[in-house]
């Protein structure tokens, strides 16, 4: 439909959800900010211009749209363009890359990219921008794990050549989610005024408000149907709201409005493999600390019964049925989805029963007749985590509570900042988000030498030796089924495992669907596999309007 994207109405708009934009928070991690009038441009706009409020993929990034600080990972960067990328099956598909090899002791990586690329500002793309984009992410140390990289080196405009120091195979995933940037225009403030080579030129950023992206002319790929693209930063109920009056073409909501009927639009609920899990400190408080002074473990779930009795006792589609409001999937090792998972590590959940019993028979029982198990003075109490910018997160910490008390076992749900989560990490469970097409993000998780509480890695410092040994057979595998194979063991082999089977390491809940309202003329595609924070614009090229 065309829109007048009037600055009145969409004022009023805000102002008329005041009363309860409180109440509810994006479907996924990150809350927007409030945005004001000024958020949409007045004027008609045509048949090709897109106007989206995406909590998620467009949420404001704070550092800018930077690939080296984040920007681009785990979904499409639009502005830059990355080596290769994986199209709606995961399969993995060239961009700037046409080949590369892999030498045979895994540790130098030569990829070939195209001679025909030119970045927003006319400066031909060459392999030594590959490089530079690679080794600057590497040495900023930033959301990509490039630990494994000694460096990149340009051999000709071509080629260019990655050294590593561990013959990880998973380096290819690395190769899919850094959009490469412009050696002579990069400098501190890139992410403020970005150039790229992707199908869209950066235009203007309105910090808090929105950021108007045109379609490149001289992209390389696909030519876009949407000229425009307008990305606006508004918290869900404000962006629900202007869905509704015909304001902006697509939005961003809580699962508590899946059900919603809206003339003109349509409601598309994606799944994903995005799981939700609570993090287990592993080891019992015994006054150690962290480097930065913070306590280390928890003398309740350093206990293997009180982590196995949570996974068998909580019925996962309940929590999924109320909090998600029916919008997500079981999930039991946060892997359940993609070909690395184990299904034999799956088990039947909900048997209150069974939950007890393991309780019981480790020791922890009732002395006190207030519902709550104890052992050798110990309540079965903690405090549970969650962002509390995170709605499903909160919805989801509260339904545990609930369900937890059923096997006499108390749980606190607590909101809090990053900031202060990062303090507690060590000692207290935590609700978490993880879900990518990279097996590292596993490795990063459970094996004993990741540890790196910077990006929460292996946060719960588990060590198990046997998965260890699954954990590297895995990540330096050239062949997949013998990687797969060692994947899923590490999970479960019968004996050992992360999962609840073996030492029940997390207590994975379920999957969300991201759910958005469209106008109903657009036709977007086959979206790709949502991952972790979604990628709504990962086949964007693919996306355009019916109507005529």
């Amino acid at each position: 439909m065309n829109k007048s994207l009037s600055l009145l109405l969409i004022g009023l708009i805000i102002i008329g959800v005041v009363a309860f934009s409180g109440c509810a928070g994006n479907a996924g991690d990150t809350t927007a900010n409030e945005t004001s009038a000024e958020a949409v441009a007045t004027g008609e706009t045509s048949t090709d211009e897109l106007v989206a409020a995406i909590g998620t993929h467009g949420g404001e990034p704070a550092a800018g749209f930077n690939p080296i600080t984040g920007w681009g990972y785990n979904h499409e960067p639009l502005i830059q363009s990355t080596l290769f990328k994986k199209d709606s099956n995961a399969n993995l598909i060239n961009d700037l890359a046409t080949n590369y090899t892999v030498s045979e002791d895994g540790l130098t990586w030569t990829v070939k990219i195209r001679n025909d690329v030119k970045f927003h500002d006319g400066v031909p793309l060459t392999a030594k921008d590959v490089a530079f984009t690679f080794n600057t992410a590497s040495n900023a140390s930033g959301q990509v794990d490039l630990s494994m990289l000694e460096k990149a080196t340009a051999l000709n405009n071509e080629t260019v050549e990655f050294k590593l120091n561990d013959n990880q195979a998973t380096f290819i995933n690395k190769l899919v989610v850094i959009g490469i940037v412009p050696e002579h225009a990069y400098g501190e403030n890139y992410g403020q005024n970005p150039i790229g080579s992707g199908p869209y030129k950066f235009v203007k950023w309105d910090k808090g408000q929105q950021v108007i992206l045109e379609a490149n002319p001289d992209y390389y790929g696909e030519t876009p149907y949407f000229k425009k693209l307008t990305i606006v930063y508004m918290q869900a109920d404000t962006a629900f709201a202007a869905a509704k009056s015909g304001q902006i073409d697509l939005a961003e909501i809580p699962s508590s409005y899946a059900n919603q009927n809206v003339n003109g639009m349509k409601i598309v609920s994606l799944d994903s493999i995005d799981a939700r899990g609570i993090s287990f400190p592993m080891q019992a408080n015994t006054g150690k600390k962290t480097e930065n002074g913070y306590t280390i473990g928890n003398n309740v779930t350093s206990d293997a019964a009180i982590r196995k009795a949570l996974n068998i006792g909580i019925d996962r589609q309940a929590l999924i049925n109320g909090a998600l409001n029916g919008q997500g999937q079981e999930e039991f090792t946060g892997v359940d989805k993609v070909p690395w998972g184990n299904k034999e590590a799956i088990f039947e959940d909900g048997n209150i029963d069974e939950a007890k019993k393991i309780l019981s028979d480790a020791g922890w029982v009732d002395t006190d007749g207030d519902g709550i198990v104890e052992k050798n003075g110990q309540k079965a109490e903690f405090t549970l985590l969650y962002a509390a910018t995170a709605q499903e997160r909160q919805a989801l910490a509260v339904s545990i509570s609930e369900e937890a008390k059923k096997i006499g076992i108390s749980i606190n749900p607590e909101g809090a900042s990053w900031d202060k989560i990062d303090t507690l990490a060590h000692s207290t469970p935590i609700v978490f988000g993880y879900g990518s097409l990279d097996p590292t993000d596993m490795y990063l998780k459970y094996y004993s030498k990741s540890y790196d509480p910077a990006n929460y890695n292996n946060i719960i410092m588990y060590n198990n030796s046997v998965v260890d040994s699954y954990l590297r057979k895995a990540i330096t595998s050239s062949d997949q089924n013998t990687a797969n194979e060692n994947w899923q063991l590490a999970a479960w082999d019968g004996k050992t495992g992360f999962s609840e089977k073996g030492d029940a390491t997390w207590m994975w809940m379920a999957t969300i669907n991201y759910v958005y309202i469209v106008d109903e003329d657009i036709d977007m595609g086959t979206p790709k596999i949502q991952p972790h924070g979604a990628d709504i614009f990962g086949n964007i090229l693919e996306w355009k309007r019916t109507e005529n």
